[in-house]
């Protein structure tokens, strides 16, 4: 990455999070890597550019390019904030999760449908606070018109038994360390059906960012419930490993379809846009707005602020 341009003269619409191993797909040339500042500091990881149709698509490590960051350490309003100042709409971000579920086996995937937020404050999870506030809507936190292009892709991956399952709902705990067997039980006993450590606050940020956003989860194991073997990182990293050239295969098919003009209103999110500003303009009044925090916001959306002011 090093040899690689760290400016980029075109918007970058769409972007995967993930992996390092995922930007690396045949027929996607990199091109640059950027390393932008934010109000809240950098991504974890310089954004690879990747070209493919003629199309630049930008891959985010969501741990680091080292794999450094803890899940409640990764600077998430850095990497959102990053995404959309570069152009990017439309986020398709991948994560390894346990199954609480017999049906959800470790090899699968999963396009959830809902979340239930198990972390707990630690992470900074809004742009909206310091004296410029907003409350968004988060009732469908993922995208559905990206997960339905996403699920029509299923077909691209290999394998007896590979299944795509569509819809359900991801505990995000907060880690790092792994359930406890009550507490996998219990998560089950809600309606869990899988488990991970990055769901959240990830998807808020995306929902406040005004950005088109949807995770694929690979099962690598069946947490603590199960009667098998508990989980453990040697058993997940086995699993990535076995999962990631389908994960290549889905994730490969998925841009084919993005990078189609029939998608381009799906990938520039028209159906978010105005979501989140929205909502500013009737919480904060101006003579409370913080002039720090209105500058932050004004870079996820430039001169939003100003244009309200205008005669």
């Amino acid at each position: 990455m090093a040899s690689l341009p760290n400016t980029f003269d075109r918007p970058v619409h769409i972007a995967v999070i993930g992996g390092t191993g995922l930007s690396q797909i045949e027929g996607f040339v990199p091109v640059a890597a950027l390393n932008p500042d934010t109000p809240w500091g950098k991504p974890s990881a310089p954004i690879l550019i990747v070209e493919h149709n003629n199309t630049p698509i930008a891959f985010l490590a969501r741990h680091g390019k080292y794999h450094q960051y803890a899940p409640h350490e990764i600077p998430a309003r850095a990497n959102m904030a990053a995404l959309r100042a570069i152009g990017v709409r439309s986020v398709i971000a991948f994560s390894a999760v346990g199954s609480l579920r017999e049906e959800i086996k470790p090899m699968d995937f999963v396009l959830p449908d809902q979340i239930i937020d198990r972390t707990k404050g630690i992470r900074p999870f809004t742009y909206f606070e310091g004296g410029l506030v907003s409350h968004v809507g988060f009732g469908d936190p993922f995208d559905s018109k990206l997960a339905a292009i996403v699920q029509n892709c299923a077909a691209a991956m290999e394998g007896d038994g590979v299944t795509l399952h569509s819809g359900g709902t991801v505990i995000c705990m907060e880690g790092p360390a792994f359930s406890t067997r009550a507490e996998s039980n219990m998560y089950r006993s809600w309606g869990g059906s899988i488990i991970n450590m990055s769901a959240l606050p990830e998807a808020k940020l995306a929902r406040e960012a005004e950005l088109a956003y949807q995770m694929i989860c690979m099962a690598t194991d069946y947490d603590s419930w199960h009667a098998t073997e508990d989980v453990n990182v040697a058993m997940v990293m086995k699993y990535m490993s076995s999962n990631i050239v389908n994960a290549k295969r889905l994730i490969g098919a998925v841009l084919d379809e993005l990078t189609k003009q029939d998608n381009t209103d799906v990938v520039l999110a028209k159906h978010w846009e105005g979501f989140s500003t929205g909502a500013l303009l009737f919480c904060t009044k101006p003579e409370g707005r913080n002039p720090e925090a209105v500058k932050n916001v004004e870079y996820l959306f430039p001169g939003f602020f100003s244009s309200q002011a205008a005669p």
